[in-house]
């Protein structure tokens, strides 16, 4: 994966994208709340000899510039379709952590025409829980299931993107209700899981599922909340499975709707 920078709106940012020859299909990974793509790597490295993989700094995070104001759910939506136009990505799978799931939600249905379909890995915020303290407290029982490794980044990626900023964002994420959001995301969508994962429990997984028109759920046995970097080959996996089935299903629907015709 290289670094690659790109003015948006003024602001330069950065993102991490993979070598893989031109012709392959687009797997954009849209980082978590607060942090950046660096903790995408395990699960961009895995997609990349498949796909042409991207993984952007959203405007405020990581090595992209910082903007005066913290950018709300719908401008951070309007930035990467932004982004898109400027790498010339015209379509592309997406796949999201966390609060990133909450920009992808909130970006097919701004932007439809851009996305193919989303693997939403651990979609917060989960409607029964929408309190900072509950949160609080999952994410400290997620803890022990990460990669030790991953707190330091994610301590760096705090630390740049300061205190006002990474305040500001929190507070976005817990008063965006993606439940009312759901039924009208109309692309193929896999939900993916941890299994021992506390900030997305099993009921709030399958009621994400039941909510979108054209869904499935993965399971990944011992996984946390941060699969893309715990269990990046189960999740790198259950993605590519999961292209392959939904490009073979819209394969047939063409022939189909071409044969019909004749």
């Amino acid at each position: 994966m290289q670094s690659q920078y790109t003015i948006v709106d003024g602001l330069s940012m950065h993102s991490r994208v993979s070598t893989t020859p031109a012709d392959a299909p687009v797997v954009v990974l849209v980082h978590g709340i607060v942090v950046s793509s660096s903790y995408m790597l395990p699960t961009a490295e895995l997609l990349a000899p498949d796909y042409r993989v991207y993984a952007p700094d959203l405007p405020g995070y990581g090595r992209s510039d910082k903007p005066k104001h913290t950018l709300e759910l719908p401008e951070l939506t309007d930035s990467l379709c932004k982004w898109m136009d400027a790498v010339g990505i015209q379509r592309a799978t997406m796949l999201g952590n966390s609060f990133g799931c909450q920009i992808i939600v909130e970006f097919a249905l701004r932007h439809s025409d851009r996305i193919e379909r989303a693997v939403l890995q651990g979609p917060t915020i989960d409607r029964h829980a929408r309190t900072l303290p509950q949160q609080f407290w999952r994410l400290l029982r997620n803890a022990p299931l990460e990669e030790p490794s991953q707190a330091p980044l994610q301590a760096y990626d705090y630390w740049q993107a300061g205190w006002s900023r990474s305040m500001r964002t929190l507070q976005i994420a817990l008063s965006d209700r993606i439940e009312e959001k759901l039924p009208y995301m109309h692309v193929p969508t896999l939900v993916v899981r941890g299994k021992e994962d506390p900030v997305v429990p099993q009921q709030w997984a399958e009621e994400v599922v039941n909510l979108l028109p054209d869904a499935r759920l993965a399971v990944i046995p011992g996984g946390g909340h941060t699969l893309n970097y715990s269990r990046p080959l189960e999740l790198a996996r259950v993605t590519h499975a999961f292209i392959e089935a939904t490009e073979s299903h819209f394969i047939e629907k063409e022939k189909f709707n071409a044969n019909s015709h004749v």
